[in-house]
């Protein structure tokens, strides 16, 4: 049986641009297949088990790192001059978050609380928390601020249980004490004799409302009805906007819960998020591109506006009264109390603050705040580093004879930063998922596409020969057997 090399030809032919065909409609299709997984994994379902477990109970390793600013001279800061002080640490602490209270809502939204608890990692740390540090009496200088609007004669009696209780400005405790609590009879006076004026009873920490605790009743989206939506704040203790501010804009309650993101974003968009600790919103711009472990990634920064005052940023008069940029007056949500908020060392803030405190070395590597992110599969960052100043305070209050001859100045007391990278076989699945299946795929399709065109080529080459070659050879036939005649 004689082959017909034409129609084998054409066979080819058909196949080659069929296999054109499927190639092309894999370039279209499967980034949409990538994508329709994504929103699988990224909606906030139970029927998803592996990425709903992945929420509740998130599986990326968080630590704390505590850094203290020891005051080298507190006798020589009471007679007028400039404080000096050394950092210590860090005291590293890993925290293991997992939501409770979990109830789905009609609307697409879902509650929950978050629980937190923080275990010393000694191996990981710079000293112990038996080491012993110096730092301004918080509890003095902001029960001497909250005793402003008091009368004279309450005043002069809370002013003599601080010498009573040997209290003075400054404070000598270990870490341990200072960041879980310490028994103190000036707090057991003042909870006695004056109910409510300070925010804890018993014990009295830096981080005693930390530990064992929740971050409050969040709200959120789940993603079902837009993918756009999941995880952002609806609502956080049945609040859709704060009162501790002085404009709408800034009691506003934006973004996400500050771990989880929606998927799909550019490096135009932005990462708000709201933070129960700072008591407001805040939003991170994207800075770079960056690689980690094979992984494409965003990094997102604080920008320099996120703590500038409302002279050098104008919508941030709500956070007013202000002092320098690069502080943040937080007494509206600390009782008071004459706390500010800022990157560590004073970084991204006005220089003058660095001239009234010897010691501080701000940098944006060490004291920056940014996050690195996967820019389509924003379930979690793949590293993270979220450090503060959480307590700064005026040394400035003379209300009380323990003060002595502070000058005004802006005094940090201490620095943290919570930080966390995806590690393990939860790096492997993500790369496996956002790295080596969209590079099959990617070569898939310009496989097929290729193997199409060369089945094509060549086809047509060999059907194209075979159309020339084949009148030839019938010439040749009738010339033989005219011959033969």
């Amino acid at each position: 049986m004689t082959i017909d090399k034409s129609k084998v030809a054409v066979g080819f032919v058909v196949a080659g641009v069929l296999t054109v065909f499927f190639g092309t409609v894999l370039a279209f299709v499967g980034p949409l297949i990538i994508d329709d997984q994504i929103v699988k994994n990224t909606m906030i379902d139970p029927k998803n088990e592996m990425s709903y477990t992945m929420w509740k109970d998130i599986p990326v390793p968080f630590y704390m790192s505590v850094y203290f600013f020891n005051v080298l001279n507190p006798k020589e800061i009471l007679k007028g001059e400039k404080p000096m002080v050394e950092q210590k640490g860090p005291y590293v602490y890993r925290k293991r978050c997992q939501k409770d209270n979990i109830t789905f809502h009609p609307n697409n939204t879902v509650s929950y609380r978050e629980y937190r608890k923080y275990f010393f990692e000694p191996t990981m740390s710079k000293g112990n928390e038996s080491d012993v540090v110096t730092i301004p009496n918080m509890l003095v200088l902001g029960a001497a601020v909250m005793m402003e609007n008091l009368p004279f004669a309450l005043r002069l009696m809370i002013s003599a249980s601080f010498k009573t209780f040997n209290e003075g400005p400054f404070l000598t405790k270990t870490v341990g004490e200072l960041m879980w609590g310490y028994d103190s009879g000036l707090v057991d006076f003042l909870n006695t004799y004056l109910p409510g004026m300070l925010p804890s009873s018993g014990k009295f920490g830096l981080f005693a409302e930390f530990n064992n605790s929740n971050t409050g009743l969040f709200t959120i989206f789940t993603g079902k009805d837009d993918i756009r939506n999941v995880h952002k704040v609806d609502s956080w203790n049945g609040l859709t906007e704060l009162n501790y501010w002085r404009t709408p804009q800034c009691n506003m309650i934006n973004g996400t819960a500050g771990q989880m993101w929606p998927p799909f974003m550019t490096k135009e968009s932005t990462l708000p998020f709201y933070s129960p600790d700072a008591c407001r919103s805040m939003e991170l711009v994207y800075q770079r591109p960056g690689e980690m472990h094979g992984i494409p990634l965003y990094r997102y920064v604080a920008p320099k506006t996120l703590f500038a005052n409302g002279t050098d940023y104008t919508p941030n008069e709500g956070f007013c009264p202000c002092r320098q940029s690069g502080l943040l007056n937080v007494s509206s949500c600390r009782h008071n109390s004459p706390v500010f908020i800022s990157h560590p060392h004073f970084f991204n803030a006005d220089p003058v603050l660095l001239d009234y405190v010897h010691g501080l070395h701000p940098n944006e590597e060490e004291h920056g705040l940014f996050i690195d992110i996967h820019p389509s599969h924003k379930m979690f960052p793949a590293f993270i580093t979220f450090a503060l100043q959480p307590w700064s305070l005026t040394l400035n209050v003379c209300l009380c004879r323990e003060t002595g001859k502070i000058s005004e100045v802006v005094m940090p007391m201490i620095w943290f930063e919570e930080s966390g990278y995806i590690d393990g076989p939860i790096l492997n699945t993500f790369h496996t998922n956002l790295v080596i299946l969209p590079a099959v795929m990617e070569y898939m399709q310009y496989g097929f596409i290729a193997l199409g065109l060369m089945t094509i080529i060549i086809a047509s080459l060999v059907h194209y020969k075979v159309k020339v070659k084949l009148p030839h050879i019938k010439q040749h036939a009738a010339c033989l057997h005219f011959n033969c005649m």
